[in-house]
This record gives structure tokens, C-alpha cells and sequence, in this order.
């Protein structure tokens, strides 16, 4: 990297001369540091960027109003390079207010021309650029001032070869005619800070062991959860400094009713009890009265039969083929949660289910094989001469 070229911003007026910079671009490499372990929402430090020419750090405690980069963000000409930049987006997201759009993440399309799924960034400059990064500041605390320059020069490099990278992904990507399955990922990309998995109500999914529960204390849990979600955002706290999951979860599982066996509730921490103790007998009140219509829908667990799992084993053989005819991994096309739920629908269900590999360039791929196979209209064998599994249509 060329000193001459990079930038540390500190102050509002930089910030604004350098927003004038970026909005000259088409491209803009985007990255972010942030600390998150002791609130909600992750404190941002940094914001990387680098367009043509250019490299910069915005320290944000220090340049304060990011107004000017929120005109930039939103932008839909320029168009924002990042490197497996979900948390990214979902942070600026909070942060700004809307999702930086449009995206190109370089770690999505690397995996749709043979890179492998989740390929690290320092491994990627290394297979497509040549150079390879040291990476010594991996767990620096970005919230200690003033930042050294080896800091500042280790934080550019997370973007300084964004946009080469971007430049040599997107040529193969059309030159393969991927460009349409890759564009159907930043789309869905683009829109995950928004999408309806982040209900304050669907957060109790996501507590290991919600699935033991009966369907009247998933009920239970599930107001718990989102109290929880609203609470910790109202104070600016980890979801565990307010209840931990095991005790929301011990919570819904005796659902006690008076503040005594509130207080009895192993791992409540007696300052919880006393700060939010009725509104917690309330809420669990209210999470035994829901009627059974608003229950929580129970997930069916079944032991797979012996010919389903046979069915599984050759769907993942027919997908790895499928995959590696287009030289990409099989787990981006689908699961083995994703086959076993193909196996186990009904012939007349199948496409109805709500599984990735039934949409979009999936399907056209591979899942039109899949459940060809399933039907028995392809029929799958093995070439004598290769090896190798050949799969041949019937009508």
C-alpha cells in the first residue's frame, strides 16, 4: 500500500472531503471493527474504505455525525464491496439506518467459481492476488485510542485488495454465466438486517433446548425471549446481563406464579427479581393464557426409516455430482437437513417446501435432478469406465 494514499479520519471536515471522494466511485470496499462484548448493539470504532486510489480509516467516536458517509451508503450507483460482510451490513444497518445497497460480497462470489464455502479474507488475497497478509492484530481492542499505525495499516488491508478481488470474481463469474446466481444472494444479503427472522418474537429459536419444551411453555418462552430482546436494547446490555437463556428457559419450563418462586428460580439473579420480578410473573401470565392457536408449532421429530436414509445417502451422492460439474461446493447447494426434508415430504408436497435448493439457480442446478430422481424419472448409475455416477433422464 502506498502511504501517500491512505487516511486516517478524526474529524468532521475530513469526513466530508473524503465522502466527496467516494461518491466519484462506482466501487466502494467496505469493511467495519467494532467491540460488542459488553452492549446490544456493537459499538462501531472503525469504518474502512478504499475506492480506486484511496484508503481510509474513519475513527467514528471521533468524527461524531456520519451523515455525510449515510448519503454514500445509500447510494444505489455506487455499488459496496465487502468481504463475508453480513454483520457488517447488519451493524451499519443499526448504526445508520438503512442497509448499505447495493452489495458484492467477495466471500459469496468466490464460492460460486470454486473457491470453496466461507473462504477466509486473507486467504483469498493470497489465491487471487498473490499476497499473502499477516494478520497480527486479529483480537486488537479497537476501542483504545490513539490507534499505532501498524493498527491503522493492519485495518486497511481489510479492504485495500476489496476492489482487484471484486474486479477478477465478477470477470469468471461471467464468463461461467453466474452473474444471476450470484446477483440472487447479495439480494438476499441486502435484505437480512430487515428480514423476519430477527422478530423479537422468533428469538426464542434460537435458545438451545427451546424444542424440549411442551408447546405451553414454548409459548411462555417465546414472551420471555422477546421481553428480553427489548429489554437488553432499552439498556444497551447483552441479552445475558439481563437472564440468561438456561434460566429463560427453566422460566417457561415451571412457569412460577408468585415472586417467591420467582426468587427460587435457579440462576435469577436476585437484582433481576427485585427490578423486573411482576413484570415477569406478568408476562408469563400472559404466555399460559395464549389460546392453543397461538401456541408455538411443535417441530415434528421422527426417526428416519432405513430406505429414507438410503434415499438421503443417494441424494447427497446425485448433489456432489451436480456440484462438481459446476465446480462448487455441495453445501451451497443444500443441507442434509435439506434432503431429509425431500425424502420425508409427500410426492405432492415436495414443492411446496420452503428449502433453497427448490428456488432460484438451485433448482435450475440441481434440485430439478433431485426430485427427478426422487420420482424416479432419473435414473442413477455408475460409469463403468470413470467411476463416476451417471444420471440419465427418463419421460
Amino acid at each position: 500500500m502506498n502511504p501517500s494514499n491512505l487516511h486516517y479520519i478524526a474529524e468532521s471536515n475530513g469526513l466530508t472531503d473524503l465522502c466527496r471522494r467516494l461518491r466519484e466511485s462506482k466501487h466502494l470496499a467496505l469493511d467495519t471493527e467494532f467491540v460488542g462484548e459488553n452492549s446490544f448493539v456493537p459499538r462501531l470504532e472503525l469504518i474502512q474504505v478504499a475506492v480506486e486510489g484511496l484508503s481510509a480509516v474513519i475513527d467514528v467516536p471521533a468524527v461524531g455525525s456520519l451523515d455525510c458517509l449515510r448519503e454514500v451508503l445509500a447510494n444505489s450507483h455506487i455499488e459496496k464491496v465487502v468481504h463475508a460482510g453480513k454483520q457488517d451490513l447488519e451493524l451499519l444497518h443499526a448504526i445508520v439506518g438503512q442497509v448499505p445497497a447495493p452489495v458484492f460480497d467477495t466471500q459469496v462470489a468466490a464460492a460460486m467459481v470454486g473457491y470453496g464455502t466461507q473462504i477466509g479474507y486473507a486467504q483469498l488475497v493470497h489465491r487471487v492476488v498473490g499476497i499473502k497478509l499477516a494478520k497480527s492484530h486479529t483480537f486488537t481492542n479497537w476501542s483504545q485510542r490513539p490507534l499505532t499505525q501498524e493498527q491503522i495499516a493492519y485495518a486497511l488491508e481489510d479492504v485495500h485488495y476489496l476492489l482487484p478481488i471484486r474486479e477478477q470474481l465478477y470477470s469468471r463469474l461471467r464468463r461461467l454465466g453466474r452473474l444471476d446466481w450470484v446477483k440472487e444472494e447479495f439480494t438476499k444479503l441486502e435484505s437480512s438486517p430487515t428480514d423476519e427472522s430477527r422478530d423479537p418474537h422468533n428469538r426464542y429459536q434460537r435458545i438451545r433446548g427451546w424444542d424440549t419444551l411442551r408447546p405451553r411453555s414454548m409459548a411462555v418462552l417465546r414472551e420471555l425471549a422477546a421481553w428480553r430482546e427489548g429489554e437488553a436494547r432499552r439498556r444497551n446490555i447483552p441479552r445475558g446481563r439481563v437472564i440468561r437463556d438456561e434460566v429463560l428457559l427453566e422460566l417457561a419450563r415451571h412457569a412460577p406464579s408468585t415472586p417467591a418462586g420467582l426468587r427460587a428460580t435457579r440462576g435469577l439473579h436476585p437484582s433481576e427479581a427485585d427490578r423486573n420480578g411482576e413484570t415477569l410473573l406478568g408476562i408469563i401470565r400472559q404466555g399460559l393464557a395464549l389460546p392453543e392457536i397461538d401456541w408455538p408449532k411443535v417441530p415434528r421429530v421422527r426417526r428416519p426409516e432405513p430406505e429414507a436414509a438410503g434415499q438421503v445417502d443417494l441424494l447427497q451422492a446425485v448433489l456432489k455430482t451436480c456440484a462438481q460439474s459446476e465446480e462448487i461446493a455441495p453445501s451451497l447447494l443444500a443441507g442434509v437437513s435439506d434432503l431429509q426434508a425431500l425424502v420425508d415430504a409427500k410426492p405432492t408436497d415436495r414443492d411446496k417446501l420452503d428449502l433453497p435448493i427448490l428456488r432460484g439457480w438451485r433448482r435450475r442446478l440441481a434440485g430439478e435432478t433431485l426430485l427427478r430422481v426422487l420420482e424416479g424419472k432419473t435414473v442413477v448409475s455408475v460409469d463403468p469406465q470413470t467411476g463416476k455416477l451417471r444420471l440419465t433422464s427418463h419421460a
